[in-house]
């Protein structure tokens, strides 16, 4: 019988890093992808340690093109298919979307959109087969418009509708799809989109572990999405009250304060 796995991606750091922790705590072996060799080594060895089964380390950028084709190439290698998919990686960048680089902009979108969609059917199969599932990790910022950080909410708006849908479409076949919505996140992901923590962070934020524990439970579930925290739960509701073009105008001066 083939050896099943979990693939992680974005597992260096954050929110990643504990969901391989979680998954492979629980008995899973799992596959690591993320651009730093040296943190996923580190990472590996951890789980040894601990008495997990040897991770596959998968040392790659998601914003390259033939990244997915180095994933499917080094799982195929190790004589492993995919029992569940974590569409973990992505990143976002702080302020107007013309005044900033536009290659930063359009390696949200390969990151953010392209991967995890190339990951999800390109995978699809083996998840099938072994009635598996995915995990995307979305954004709160799914809900809304984000001027001030246009892209990444519009990139996690596709994950959330992407994966509402692919729950859909794969259900039949026995496969879950989660997605998962935090609100701020004491990560790297801060830093490099280039604003500091503010308000909504001390308000709303969960820690990693908080959110990788709630989302693996939630998909083990089969929950359609998870909400980690209490706060982060009102906002789609409070959302129905307001018109849209007060929305855009609050979250467009709330970004703006950001700066």
């Amino acid at each position: 019988m083939t050896e099943r796995v979990a693939l992680i991606t974005g597992a260096s750091a954050g929110i990643g890093m504990e969901l391989a922790r979680i998954f492979a705590a629980k008995g899973h072996r799992v596959a690591l992808a993320a651009r730093r060799a040296d943190r996923l080594n580190e990472l590996a060895a951890e789980i040894v340690a601990a008495g997990g089964a040897q991770p596959i380390v998968i040392p790659c950028d998601l914003e390259q093109a033939d990244a997915c084709d180095t994933i499917e190439g080094a799982l195929a290698a190790a004589g492993v298919e995919l029992e569940y998919l974590v569409n973990n990686a992505g990143f976002g960048v702080f302020g107007h979307a013309i005044k900033r680089d536009r290659n930063d902009q359009l390696g949200m979108i390969a990151v953010n959109i392209r991967a995890l969609t190339d990951l999800t059917l390109r995978f699809a199969d083996q998840l099938a087969r072994h009635r598996g599932g995915v995990l995307n990790i979305g954004s709160i910022a799914g809900f809304l418009p984000g001027p001030g950080m246009a892209i990444y909410y519009a990139s996690k708006a596709y994950v959330l509708s992407f994966s509402e849908a692919m729950r859909h479409e794969l259900a039949p076949q026995g496969v879950r799809v989660t997605v998962v919505c935090p609100g701020p996140v004491p990560t790297e992901f801060q830093a490099r989109a280039g604003v500091a923590p503010g308000f909504d962070s001390a308000v709303l934020n969960v820690s990693p572990a908080q959110v990788a524990k709630q989302g693996y439970d939630g998909l083990m579930a089969g929950k359609r999405a998870v909400l980690p925290g209490v706060g982060i739960k009102m906002v789609p509701l409070l959302l129905r009250f307001f018109p849209r073009s007060f929305i855009l105008a609050a979250v467009g001066g709330f970004q703006l304060r950001k700066r």
